[in-house]
């Protein structure tokens, strides 16, 4: 399988998926993906869940994700077009946390979408869309 046929599977929808009471919709768009083997995450989304993981459950289940799914790698040129995303949404008038950055750049750079429910990553990719 290609990196393309995979999604890259932001915090803020592993959050609701991992959370027992977590927002069904989002909770089931995860769930296909990991079904159909192609949810993904890079180190930075893993760094981020492990920082946030509370009780025995989410850390299992973490621990069990990691064995299975997909990282997609955070190279120099991920490292680069999140400086870039950086640059752009400043000109633009916002400011984006850095692990979305980062994020963003490493499914643009891999060519694969972005399965979140994260604003900031709206407001990523739409700048990255009007200046692409």
């Amino acid at each position: 399988m290609g990196q393309n046929e995979v999604t890259l599977v932001d915090t803020s929808s592993w959050i609701e998926a991992l959370r027992l009471k977590g927002r069904e919709s989002i909770r089931e768009r995860v769930k296909l993906l990991l079904i159909d083997g192609l949810a993904a995450w890079c180190d930075m989304v893993a760094v981020e869940l492990w920082n946030g993981a509370r009780g025995d459950y989410e850390k299992k289940r973490l621990a069990e994700l990691e064995k299975e799914i997909v990282c997609l790698p955070i190279t120099d040129k991920v490292w680069g077009g999140a400086r870039e995303l950086a640059r752009k949404s400043r000109n633009a008038g916002h400011t984006i946390p850095p692990a979305d950055l980062i994020i963003a750049s490493c499914a643009i750079f891999h060519g694969v979408e972005i399965e979140h429910c994260d604003t900031h990553l709206d407001v990523i990719m739409d700048i990255h869309n009007q200046s692409s």
